[in-house]
């Protein structure tokens, strides 16, 4: 039977009701009512019943449906919180891995900047690594073509050199053998030391020339040479210390003789040997410097076409010579250009030439010294290497200028050498000069100090001091004579006045490189050749003037006092220009 609905009770109840209602319209009998009634109470309970029962299950739906939607309510909560929580563990995972992401993409950003940076410089490396190579595979061929070229002109004037030096020395061996004859035997040993002098000097010139662009060997000689010269210089010293005292004893023993004798047994004074000009002397000074120089190239031209074989051989006498590559070359560069302008008729015309260029290149430092100061004492501060001549040289300087009415001082500023002072004592004693010194070691500084002190007070007009011979490669002796210039500038600004170089021409182009340490340490200021009379190799005159234009004061042309001389151009270029021998 189909489950009816809640109200559905409702309405049967009703009809039920009407049916009773409507019972009494007919007329039935008692037991039928009764039936009826009971009929009508059994339907009313059982409708009861079901009524209960509809409510009941109406109930229990209600129920059912309220605990389902309870259930479903709680179960959706769950679910819900499920959700939610499921989206919080997302959004957080989401977040970790949006981290994660952007912390690897930082990092892969990182590493790609880096590899980038390190790309950028290795190619910049790379680049730098390039041009390197390639500026040092330049320099390379620069430097050989430049040693090739080097080692060519050093063949070729080595082997020119060996042989005008194996002509010289068998020429001074025939002279030296014919005069054998004529010499005593304590002269014989003199000779042969000769020969093996002009046998050095040849090996030597030879050296010099073939190693024009080795520096570390040209160092070295020029180490050797300069204790050499310095050796041979104390000698000299010493002997002329020990001539002068003797000539000194000598003569007061003949002035004492000669007091004692009458006057009628004194001999009659002997008439003066005709004494020999200023010229004269120069020429007989220059001589071995004009056989390569000068009256040397008389046989050079003569006779002679210009061309390239005459300039050749005039280039090679030059550096022979030792006028220096770079005044070589300018030299012949000038003599070249105005052969070339068709303004030489012959040789000869190209000779004269060659004269005044010389001339024009040591005209501009011929400059005299004049020691004139209104405020004090001149001060003249000497410098140089070991064995140059520096005492010597202000021995004759302090004469002449005591000579020119001047008063002079000494000051023995070489405290290094034993017998430095006493050389100078013995140049101030002779010509009447007060010397100021102090014992050997004393600081050199010091007495310089002392000396222009006392020049002060003194009123003297010219102060000479002395310094220590050095090699110019030694640092801490150049810093030594700094330290010299810095102590006299206490007591005047000005001082020192000159600060005069001395060179001996014999040591060659080595000259070149003393003059520019001195020169870079203390300011050269004048330089004065020494020496010119016993050497070959006074061509280096024309290379240090035409290199460093310094005031050239003298030049030393031999032994006398007046052998040192005031240089001048014009005497100097006609001393070795001259066509007559001096006189021996």
């Amino acid at each position: 039977m189909a489950k009816k609905g809640f109200f559905s009770w409702f309405r049967k109840d009703k009809s039920q009701d009407e049916v009773v209602e409507q019972t009494p319209v007919s007329t039935p009998s008692q037991t039928e009512q009764a039936e009826a009634l009971a009929k009508q109470q059994a339907e009313e309970a059982r409708l009861a019943a079901e009524k209960a029962a509809a409510e009941q299950a109406l109930a229990d739906k209600l129920a059912a449906e309220k605990a389902e939607a309870e259930r479903i309510a709680v179960e959706q909560a769950a679910k819900a919180q499920a959700e939610a929580e499921a989206l919080r563990i997302a959004e957080e995972q989401a977040a970790r891995l949006a981290e994660q992401q952007a912390a690897e993409a930082a990092r892969l950003a990182a590493e790609q900047a880096q590899a980038e940076q390190l790309a950028a410089e290795q190619a910049e490396a790379e680049r730098v690594a390039a041009e390197q190579a390639a500026k040092a595979q330049a320099e390379a061929e620069a430097q050989r073509v430049a040693e090739e070229q080097a080692a060519r002109l050093a063949e070729q004037q080595a082997a020119e050199a060996a042989r005008l030096a194996a002509e010289q020395a068998q020429a001074e061996q025939l002279a030296a053998e014919q005069a054998e004859a004529e010499r005593v035997a304590a002269e014989q040993a003199a000779k042969a030391q000769a020969e093996a002098e002009a046998e050095a000097e040849a090996q030597r010139v030879a050296e010099e020339q073939a190693a024009l662009l080795a520096e570390q060997q040209a160092a070295e000689a020029a180490r050797l040479a300069a204790e050499q010269a310095q050796a041979e210089q104390l000698a000299a010293e010493q002997a002329e210390a020990e001539r002068v005292a003797a000539e000194a004893q000598a003569e007061r023993a003949a002035e004492q003789v000669q007091a004692e004798q009458p006057l009628e047994q004194q001999p009659e004074p002997q008439a003066k040997p005709v004494k020999e000009s200023f010229f004269a002397r120069l020429k007989r000074g220059l001589m071995r410097t004009s056989e390569n120089i000068g009256s040397g190239f008389i046989g050079l031209f003569r006779g002679k076409k210009i061309d390239d074989d005459l300039f050749e051989e005039l280039e090679e006498q030059l550096l022979i010579a030792d006028v220096g590559v770079e005044t070589t070359s300018r030299l012949i560069q000038s003599l070249t250009e105005h052969a070339s302008r068709k303004q030489l008729k012959d040789a000869e015309a190209l000779y004269d030439l060659l004269r005044d260029e010389m001339q024009k290149t040591l005209d501009p430092v011929a400059i005299p010294l004049v020691p004139e100061n209104a405020n004090g004492p001149y001060v003249i501060l000497m410098v140089g290497v070991n064995g140059v001549g520096k005492t010597t040289t202000i021995g004759k300087l302090a004469k002449q200028y005591q000579r020119q009415g001047k008063s002079v001082m000494l000051a023995a500023g070489d405290t290094f050498r034993a017998a430095a002072v006493e050389q100078l004592q013995v140049w101030g004693q002779r010509n009447n000069i007060p010397v100021v010194a102090q014992h050997t070691g004393a600081d050199s500084a010091s007495v310089l100090f002392d000396a222009l002190q006392a020049a002060k007070a003194r009123k003297i007009d010219v102060l000479i001091a002395d310094t220590a011979g050095r090699l110019q490669n030694k640092s801490h002796l150049m810093e030594e004579l700094k330290k010299v210039v810095r102590v006299m500038k206490k007591l005047d600004p000005e001082a020192p006045h000159e600060v005069m170089l001395t060179l001996d021409a014999s040591t060659g182009q080595n000259a070149i490189s003393q003059a520019q340490l001195f020169q870079e340490a203390v300011g050269v200021t004048g330089m004065t050749i020494s020496k010119l009379d016993g050497t070959a190799k006074g061509g280096v005159v024309f290379a240090i003037a035409d290199k460093f234009k310094i005031p050239l004061r003298y030049i030393g042309v031999g032994e006398q006092i007046d052998d040192l001389r005031t240089f001048n151009s014009k005497e100097f270029i006609d001393a070795l220009f001259t066509q007559e021998k001096a006189d021996s």
